[in-house]
């Protein structure tokens, strides 16, 4: 189920889209917004699968909104200008409807949004599962489910492992993201990395890894709320 918000400054272009959803069933839209900065701040909070985004609105235009939206989200732009269309392809959009649509070609980008998350959730399936570092002279093959958290010390890892002992290994923080499945860790702090599925809770900036109890730092703070809401 593809989960969905819409945004249109026109409250009878978020019935249409509203109704047309409601007729697709693997779709499900959560909330409509007719306040683009609304939108954009529930958003920040609550990450969606995909936008329904009107292009022309007077307070914040649908493409400067999606530039703004942080994480990845697929958009299906709406619009009743043609000559905005272009803008939105060139920003990776899934889709654009040009008002007024009809469910049939509503369908058809629907379709499209749902082939392309397909295709999403098949890489995430297909992600290299191993990760490779060098310690002490060796090269060693980690399984990255393994992996409870990892500790920055300047140059330097110190990886921690369920049931093993810790793997220590020259390199930094920002290498060692770049190696990892990206939707399957994160960055809490300037000394921590964390696999978001061990996460229990976070209390006072504390965040839970059953026994292990790390510091959430505070430019790591919105990010991290966005991928534990998600």
């Amino acid at each position: 189920m593809i989960q969905a918000i819409a945004i249109d400054d026109e409250i009878p272009a978020l019935s249409i889209v509203q109704n047309f959803c409601n007729r697709t069933d693997f779709i499900n839209l959560e909330k409509t917004f007719n306040q683009p900065t609304e939108a954009l701040k529930h958003l920040r909070k609550f990450p969606v699968d995909l936008v329904f985004l009107d292009i022309h609105m007077p307070s914040l235009s649908g493409i400067d909104l999606y530039k703004a939206v942080q994480q990845d989200t697929m958009a299906i732009f709406t619009t009743a200008y043609a000559e905005y269309a272009v803008e939105g392809f060139n920003l990776n959009a899934v889709d654009y409807l040009l008002k007024p649509f009809t469910y049939r070609r509503f369908l058809q980008a629907a379709e499209k949004a749902k082939d392309y998350y397909s295709y999403l959730k098949a890489k995430e399936k297909t992600t290299e599962q191993y990760l490779f570092v060098r310690a002490d002279y060796t090269l060693v093959k980690i399984n990255t489910a393994d992996i409870v958290y990892i500790e920055g010390y300047d140059d330097y890892l110190k990886i921690h492992i369920a049931g093993q002992k810790p793997v220590i290994t020259r390199m930094t923080l920002k290498t060692i993201l770049e190696k990892l499945p990206a939707h399957q860790f994160v960055r809490i702090h300037r000394s921590y990395v964390i696999p978001v599925r061990r996460v229990e809770n976070l209390r006072n900036k504390i965040i839970s890894l059953g026994e292990i109890k790390l510091p959430l730092g505070s430019s790591y703070e919105e990010n991290f709320l966005k991928r534990f809401n998600r």
